[in-house]
């Protein structure tokens, strides 16, 4: 098991940290210099860079892109591997081994279809594919982390004993963390860190969260907070306001609000 597997796993043991989700090399090193101890890849995130919408990337280039980010920097990385890039567990699994080699600590898979009409994966095949994403990594031997995501609230199913009962089907799976975006309240988060203990849970900060702090959140028993796409949609938030400005007034004042290159800079040595 490597030492970034290592640290991986021991920051799910006790407390509670902020896993942020970079989208390029650059957007992950920044992460490290502000001293965040691990990283999550974002599929929407990496996705916008390649012009591309969420979950439209090939494989094999989200694949490269695990690769480069695990490579860049020295903390763990987490994959957001969507839901495998496959439906039938056999398939999840070969693609799970191949992600397990790119040098991520850890990744994740859904159970969200992409079907607006069954937005979910039925739950038996559901619970099969984490079996199988689990069959895969500990034929690897890598020891990668295996997170099981249950995406009801996000998906158009905003049920709470239906996610539970997904989330501890894929526990007894073999997940080693457990994560339900979308929750709504911190009285819900603590229902669920509640039913799937002693297994870690990530939550993903979302408006519900923004008055509220990282000791507020880990109160509840939550071991992880992600972010998702946000910080990407933040930096695009600023790019287009000022390419806008641009296009449609002629004007430049949001330029003048932007970073200079010499803090950029600062954040980058020669590696």
């Amino acid at each position: 098991m490597s030492t970034a597997i290592d640290r991986f796993r021991q920051l799910h043991e006790s407390g509670c940290f902020v896993l942020p989700n970079p989208w390029d090399i650059g957007s992950a090193r920044l992460l490290v210099q502000l001293g965040f101890p691990a990283l999550a890849t974002t599929s929407s995130g990496f996705a916008w860079t390649t012009g591309r919408r969420d979950n439209h990337v090939p494989l094999e280039e989200v694949l490269a892109h695990f690769r480069a980010i695990a490579a860049a920097v020295d903390v763990p990385v987490n994959a957001d591997f969507e839901g495998g890039f496959a439906i039938e567990p056999e398939d999840v699994a070969a693609n799970v081994a191949a992600a397990a080699a790119t040098g991520v600590a850890g990744l994740s898979i859904e159970d969200s279809t992409g079907d607006k009409e069954n937005p979910l994966f039925d739950f038996d095949l559901a619970v099969r594919r984490i079996e199988a994403a689990r069959a895969a990594i500990d034929r690897s031997g890598s020891g990668v982390l295996l997170t099981a995501r249950s995406e009801g609230f996000i998906a158009g199913r905003p049920d709470l004993g239906e996610t539970i009962r997904r989330l501890q089907a894929f526990s007894a799976a073999g997940a080693d963390c457990l994560y339900a975006p979308g929750l709504r309240t911190l009285s819900d988060v603590k229902t669920v860190v509640d039913a799937i203990a002693p297994k870690p849970f990530n939550l993903l900060a979302t408006p519900f969260t923004n008055g509220t702090t990282v000791a507020e959140i880990a109160a509840t028993g939550v071991r992880r907070i992600s972010v998702g796409g946000a910080l990407a949609r933040t930096a695009w938030t600023g790019f287009i306001a000022a390419a806008k400005e641009i296009a449609e007034q002629g004007t430049f004042t949001a330029l003048g609000r932007a970073v200079t290159g010499v803090e950029v800079n600062g954040f980058f040595q020669e590696r």
